[in-house]
């Protein structure tokens, strides 16, 4: 028998007194645990889409009811202030004002009957002529015919006005930047035609959900970029905040302000106001 032969078989049962010797293995006692970084609980700022809307905006409509018979202008069409915008067919308006006027002449005449009688009885009744009785009773009939005629007179001043409300004209130079009927149309009183921003400053509206509604309050500086100047980021500040919310989106209407009037191009336009959140320096771990 080789020495190589013997020397392997003599490792082999060291090994094997060793393994022997030696106890079964501990178990492994370590715990696995998730790691995360803690990280601000928010973004550097909220953004809210909105749109440009003019600071003075008026819903136009005539105040009597009738037929549109011309319409002379369109969406956004610029107008002067006293431009007419909008015409009823006034056939029927101008009809009541010629009768009030007819029935106004009438009693204008009975009126000076009255009061020419009744000048006659007072030079009469002095020297007894005529008796007091008869005297106060055409008295009661002048005063009568004066009352009758006052109140045609201001009958006849209303069907004169309505008559002129047969038209809608601008109340200020500005932009119609909604029409909302036709001619041909038949409104009611008070239904609105056209939809009116006045010249001047301009307001981004938005809409903000009630879980963000404290980040918000009156004055607010904020910022403001258009969606034609991406990157571009305009000063405003929040002007106004809704104090009920809409009951069908359940979000609250806000304005903002901007601070630079040559940054609007035209109303309606896409925009995104950017407030800073105040709750972006807490740290959030997760549970």
């Amino acid at each position: 028998m080789s020495r190589s032969v013997i020397a392997t078989g003599l490792l082999i049962l060291a090994v094997t007194a060793l393994s022997a010797c030696t106890g079964a293995p501990e178990p492994d006692t370590r715990r696995l645990v998730l790691v995360s970084r803690a990280a601000g609980s928010g973004a550097d700022n909220l953004a809210f889409p909105g749109e440009v809307r003019g600071r003075n905006e008026v819903a136009l409509s005539f105040r009597v009811p009738g037929k549109i018979a011309k319409r002379n202008v369109d969406a956004g069409a610029r107008v002067k202030a006293g431009e007419i915008l909008a015409r009823l067919d006034d056939s029927d308006l101008v009809l009541q004002s010629q009768a009030s006027t007819a029935s106004l002449q009438a009693l204008k005449a009975d009126r000076d009957l009255a009061a020419a009688e009744l000048k006659r009885y007072a030079e009469l009744v002095g020297p007894q002529l005529v008796s007091k009785s008869l005297y106060e009773s055409k008295k009661a009939q002048a005063e009568a015919a004066q009352s009758r005629y006052q109140q045609a007179a201001a009958q006849a001043q209303v069907n004169n006005n309505q008559a002129g409300y047969a038209e809608i004209r601008a109340p200020a130079a500005g932009v119609i930047s909604q029409r909302l009927a036709e001619a041909g149309q038949v409104v009611a009183a008070g239904q609105t035609v056209f939809q009116f921003a006045q010249d001047g400053p301009r307001d981004i509206a938005i809409t903000v959900a009630e879980r963000h509604l404290a980040e918000l309050s009156m004055g607010q500086p904020v910022a403001v970029e258009l969606w034609t100047e991406p990157g571009v980021r305009y000063t405003g500040k929040i002007r106004e905040i809704a104090a009920a919310a809409d009951p069908m989106t359940r979000t609250y209407a806000v304005r903002v302000a901007l601070d630079e009037a040559g940054a609007l191009t035209q109303l309606g336009q896409s925009a995104r106001v950017l407030v800073s959140n105040r709750t972006n320096g807490t740290l959030s771990i997760p549970m």
